[in-house]
């Protein structure tokens, strides 16, 4: 009578242990899609910031320069195109890890308010902003990632 009890007991565990270590795989396998997901999602935006922010660059250099209107429109228009690049990474980036929404947010805030300036040197400077806003949502990144 034991031997069957204990061989019922031993099945029982080994069927709960091999339970538990699938839940633990599976979540560990979650986990690591999350992490490539937000890796992938960090990657795009920081590209799509950089673009973003050399189109205004040159769109407001081009205004500080006296281009043509039309030179001027072109550049404006490859800059909403560049905008519009940054919104579903920005999004994905602050859905997969809402630490980073905040830099990453304030990255995208400032590579947008590279516009309208009074000159170069001011151009420079919202420039520089926005790559160190970019550096600092890397940094971030860098930081809540290596948990």
């Amino acid at each position: 009578m034991w031997s069957s009890i204990i061989a019922v007991a031993g099945t029982l565990l080994g069927g709960a242990l091999t339970g538990l270590l699938q839940i633990r795989r599976e979540r560990s396998a979650r986990a690591e899609r999350r992490a490539e997901a937000l890796r992938m999602a960090l990657g795009e935006l920081v590209a799509a910031l950089g673009d973003h922010r050399r189109a205004l660059w040159h769109r407001e250099d081009l205004v500080l320069g006296g281009a043509s209107q039309e030179t001027v429109a072109a550049a404006r228009a490859a800059s909403h195109a560049t905008r519009s690049a940054v919104t579903a990474p920005l999004v994905s980036v602050s859905v997969l890890e809402p630490a980073l929404a905040g830099p990453a947010r304030a990255a995208a805030l400032a590579a947008f308010g590279i516009r309208d300036v009074a000159d170069r040197t001011e151009l420079a400077a919202l420039r520089e902003a926005a790559i160190a806003a970019t550096d600092e949502l890397v940094a971030a990144a860098g930081r809540v990632m290596s948990w």
